[in-house]
């Protein structure tokens, strides 16, 4: 059974209703049929310290994340749209995996290569390409795996406030997007479980 945490990194603390929670539970939802069980966290929830360390003392509250990031063999980084950009809260967690980047498993692998990750970005506005670009690029930095259509969005139409979870229903490029995201991610998580990146 492989492990999926999706970390929603919207900036509505709960239990505040969240569109992030909803396409993160969806990506899921749809990784489940694949043998992947998984669990969102929300992070905004959390007191995460500013920083690039893996702990960054005096109450931080990361630590108790990266655990959960390192027991996973897919994460799932959702973030909504904010000014065209991903949230602060996004960015945060970027910063704070970049800490990962000197830690090696016992190979010598980077400790996050054996690792999948995929974007799924919410809002009523444009941003979302962009937004999975960034995060594909520092997810991919640090060492986790993108797969093929690794991304999965949402986008309202302009100026409106629409949001995803008051649609009456998911529409259906989102839906297949999702199926594919989730395809590929667990074939991609089970080949790198069977076959790990070679040791330097």
């Amino acid at each position: 059974m492989l492990h999926a945490l999706a970390l929603n990194c919207t900036l509505k603390p709960s239990p505040s209703e969240s569109s992030g929670d909803l396409l993160a539970q969806q990506v899921l939802d749809a990784l489940a049929p694949y043998g992947v069980e998984g669990e969102i966290v929300r992070v905004v929830d959390f007191d995460v310290k500013p920083g690039v360390e893996a702990d960054m003392g005096d109450g931080d509250e990361w630590p108790g994340i990266r655990e959960k990031v390192m027991a996973a063999d897919i994460l799932v980084f959702a973030t909504p749209t904010w000014m065209g950009h991903m949230s602060s809260v996004a960015q945060r967690v970027l910063e704070r995996l970049d800490a990962e980047l000197s830690e090696t498993d016992d190979e010598g692998r980077p400790i996050l290569a054996g690792k999948v990750a995929v974007v799924a970005v919410v809002g009523n506005e444009d941003g979302a390409h962009a937004i999975i670009a960034d995060a594909y690029q520092g997810l991919g930095d640090v060492g986790f795996s993108i797969p093929s259509q690794g991304g999965v969005y949402w986008n309202g139409e302009a100026m409106h406030t629409t949001d995803y979870k008051d649609l009456p229903e998911t529409p259906e490029k989102v839906a297949s997007t999702t199926q594919t995201l989730a395809r590929h991610a667990a074939h991609l998580a089970k080949v790198l479980a069977e076959q790990p990146y070679p040791a330097p």
